[in-house]
Order: C-alpha cells, then structure tokens, then sequence
C-alpha cells in the first residue's frame, strides 16, 4: 500500500487499530462483572478471592512482561503481522478462557490471553504514529483513547445480559467473534510497516521482569489470604522479587538492547506521565475489583444491572477523551493532568462513604466524574509518552506506557484486594467462630463464600448476612482511602515535576534548530 493510499486510508485503518484495541479492553472490563459469578460454587467455579486475583493478575503480569519484547518484535518483523498473531492468540486464549473448569485453568488460560494481549496492543499506536502526521496524531490518539471508555461502555452491560441467559464462559467466547472481524478487516486496510532499524530481543530483561512481578504480586496476594506477613513463603516471596527488580533495572540500565529502555525515563515528560498513569490505574483497578462484589453482593443487583451501574465511567471516557487533546492546546498538559487527577481522587474518596443504602443516582455521579479525571490523565500523558520518541521508537514508547497501565492494575488488585481480604477475614472470624458447626476455611475467602456458606446453614445461618455485608463493606472503605491517598500523591508529582507543554516544546525546537544546524554544516 503506497503512502498516498494509506493517507486516504488513515482514518479507516484507526477504526481497525480501534476494534483490535477494543477487544483486550473489553475482556477486561466484562470480566468484571462476572467475578461474583465465577466465585459462586453452584453457577461458577467457586474461585477464591484470591483465586480471582489471579484470575486478573496472570493476564496481567504476562502482557505487562511481554509488552516491550512483542514491540519490538513488531519493529523487526512487521507490525501488522505481530498485531494478527496477537488477535489469534487472543482468541485461543479466549476459547481456553470459557471452557475452564477449575480456578487453575482460568489462570493459564488467563496467561495466554495475556499473551496475545501484548502483542496487540504496542503496535495499534505504532501504526498510529506511523500513519498520522503529526498534526492529527493527537486527536487520532484521543479517539484510540476513547476507545477504552467505548469498551467500558460495552463491557459490563453486555457482559451482564450474557450472564443472564447463558453460562459464565460466554463472557470469554464473545470475544471470538470480535477477534475474527478485526482480523479480516486488518488483512484489507491496515499497512505493514517496520523499524528499518530495530533493537534486538532481550529475553534476560523479560525473564527477570515476569519473575520479579510474580513474586511480589504472589507475597501480595498470600498475605491477604492469610492476613499475615510471617509465613516463610510470604516474605521470602516479596523479598526475592524485590531482589529480582532491581537485578531487572540494573541489567537494563547496563543493557544495549534492554527490554525496558530506562534511559527514555530521562525525558521528564515520559517519566512523570508514566507514573500517573501507574497511579492512577493502581487506584481504579482496585476499585473496580471490588465494586462488582458491592452491587451484586451487598446491593443484590443482579449482573445486567451492576453492568448497567458503570456506563457512566464509560460515558465520561468517551465524551472527554476526544475533547482532551483541545483541553490541552488552551491549558497546557499540566493543569489538564493535574485537574484529572484531581477529579479521579476525588470520586476514590467518595467510595469510602458507600453504605448498602447509599443512593444509586449519587454513586453514578461519581462514577461520571472518576471516568472524566481518567480520561483527562491518559490522553495527555499518552501524548506526553509518545511525544518524547521519535516515530522510529514509537513501539518502545507504545510499550511503555501499556507496560506502566497494566503495572498498576496488577499491583493495585494484589495491594487493593489484600487489603479488602484482609479485613474482611479478620471481621468474620469472630462471628464464624460463634457458630455451633464449624465453618471451612473457605468460608471466609470472600463475600461470596459467605453468603453460600450461609444459605447452605438454612435460618441458623440468616445471622450472617449482615456481618458479611458490613465486613466488606469496612475493607472496601478501607481500600477506597489507600486508592485516595495514591491518587493524591499522584497529583504531588504532576504539579511538581510534570513539565508544562511549552516549556518543552520550546526545548524541542532549540534541539531541532541545534540538530539542523550540524546537518548543514
């Protein structure tokens, strides 16, 4: 396909990018909703808690790990090419995905959806910033941001009217007919394109990475189950993968073709945008681990309603991410980011005053205002990311930024959930231990646990119901102020060191006058 082809064809090629981005984002967003579900022993597969965190957290970790090999890999073989793999990998994984029958089995299925996830989403802003020229690239990215909000528009509805009529599974098997549409369309309108100079593979960076990860997120995740930091396995786990980390940054920062590129950390604008949307993703992606339990478990709505409840996050995605990038032009990306931050924390604080009684209307407010600050922080700061590369390393920069997304909702699922677990254990131990036929352990791994435990106790076990409710309800507080806190130190750092936009593009054209200047000498 010839450069004026592919011009013409740019705003039907970001439809394609939009639909293969739409499909590892709208898997997520249905499969929360379906938690309560999966975790029900009769109509799911009675996963734990912490068996759900997992759940999230091997597609997580994989495609977080991976993310910076498969842009590469993409630079070197052709980005289109990886993208099709990616979609297909996805699509098995998916089929994997439905017909699991045990926790464990979700969790490797789990993995290698995240596997064909990493591969998708690097190079959809590649192709980007390789089709678009510069001066409609930010609103192409606006547009492939809003995308998010589109599948978490569609997400949680659809994945509640599935719920309804057919099987858990069919929340992962939905995606398969998506995978295919985008595949054929791809095939027709999407260009190759390659780094004529691409970096090598580094496979002792992605090693230490996935390792590393995996053991912090497993003393994480144990030490919520267990409510306990002493187990040998706990802190041995946390301590090695801190080890394993920083064994990880030295071999990149040493490295002539690191997985992780740490030196593009040195452009303030790459460094402070990716710890805001680290942030800000640890403190929503733990919020809506556990809103799902509060709508259907405490509230007692059924999946298609709590799906319904979050339209409006979804709604304030897609009406702000595109006007974002005009936001930007007039107040500069600090005060945007900054405002976004601000409006996201404060709906985070919010959530820590929910009670079971809480009205609706007011919950949906928040929701729209936590939506409208996410989309704030992304698309400047993807903008800000993608910004301080030039189009050659765009899948770098690409990698980057999925990488510091998925980072932060693995951590704040483990930290998050840990913390609601915790509590939540600690509050139904007393009322377990009064009861006259012990309680399995089992009973106490989530709200969910508790309430068929309960329903299997027949009227003796009408007494804790509401100690269940209440329980929760404190741990989701509690979580609900440490996502607060997080999202405010996060507003620290932009005011402090975020750049404002043109300071940095006056910086940028004194370094191109300097570079042109040596070219014609």
């Amino acid at each position: 396909m010839d450069p004026t082809s592919t011009y013409r064809r740019r705003w039907a090629i970001l439809s394609v990018l939009v639909i293969s981005l739409l499909v590892v984002v709208l898997d997520n967003t249905i499969l929360n909703v379906a938690l309560r579900v999966i975790s029900d022993p009769d109509r799911g597969i009675g996963a734990s808690q912490a068996e759900l965190a997992w759940a999230i957290n091997s597609y997580t970790l994989v495609f977080a790990g991976l993310l910076f090999t498969w842009g590469v890999i993409g630079d070197r073989v052709g980005r289109k090419r990886i993208l099709l793999i990616g979609l297909a990998l996805f699509g098995f994984g998916s089929l994997l995905s439905a017909y699991s029958q045990a926790p464990e089995q979700l969790i490797a299925a789990r993995a290698v959806m995240g596997v064909g996830g990493a591969a998708v989403m690097p190079q959809t802003l590649s192709i980007i910033s390789n089709v678009f020229p510069s001066e409609e690239r930010s609103r192409a990215i606006g547009i492939w941001a809003g995308a998010v909000g589109l599948a978490m528009g569609i997400g949680p509805p659809l994945g509640g009217l599935l719920l309804e009529h057919f099987w858990w599974g069919s929340v992962f098997l939905v995606n398969v007919p998506v995978v295919i549409i985008g595949i054929a369309l791809m095939l027709f309108l999407v260009p190759e394109s390659r780094n004529e100079r691409p970096g090598k593979i580094d496979p002792m960076g992605v090693g230490l990475s996935i390792v590393g990860l995996v053991l912090i997120v497993y003393g994480i995740i144990s030490a919520g189950e267990r409510s306990s930091l002493a187990d040998p396995d706990v802190f041995i786990a946390l301590i090695a993968g801190l080890v394993v980390i920083a064994l990880f940054v030295r071999h990149e920062a040493r490295s002539d073709h690191p997985a992780l590129d740490v030196r593009l950390f040195r452009d303030p604008r790459m460094s402070v945008a990716v710890v805001a949307i680290v942030l800000m993703f640890f403190a929503m992606a733990g919020v809506l681990f556990f809103i799902t339990f509060y709508w259907q478990s405490v509230r007692g709505f059924s999946p298609l309603h709590a799906g319904l409840l979050v339209l409006p996050i979804a709604a304030a995605q897609i009406m702000v991410s595109p006007l974002s990038p005009l936001l930007v032009e007039r107040f500069g990306r600090k005060l945007v980011c900054a405002s976004g931050v601000l409006l996201t924390s404060l709906a985070l604080g919010f959530y820590s005053t929910l009670s079971e009684h809480t009205p609706v209307w007011l919950i949906a407010v928040a929701f729209f205002v936590q939506g409208a600050g996410m989309a704030m922080v992304m698309t400047p700061s993807t903008g800000a990311i993608m910004a301080s590369v030039s189009p050659a390393k765009a899948g770098s920069a690409s990698a980057v930024q999925n990488t510091a997304r998925q980072f932060g909702v693995a951590m704040g699922v483990a930290v998050l959930g840990a913390v609601v677990s915790t509590v939540y254990r600690g509050d139904m131990a007393p009322h377990l231990a009064r009861l006259p036929e012990k309680a399995p352990g089992s009973a106490t791994a989530s709200i969910e646990a508790t309430l068929v435990f309960a329903r299997s106790l027949g009227p003796e076990g009408a007494g804790l119901i509401a100690p269940a409710k209440e329980a929760f309800l404190h741990g989701m507080h509690l979580a609900s102020l440490c996502s607060t806190g997080i999202g405010l130190l996060s507003l620290v750092i932009v005011l402090v060191w975020m750049p404002s936009s043109g300071r940095v593009e006056r910086q940028d054209r004194r370094r191109r006058r300097k570079r042109e200047g040596h070219s014609e000498g």
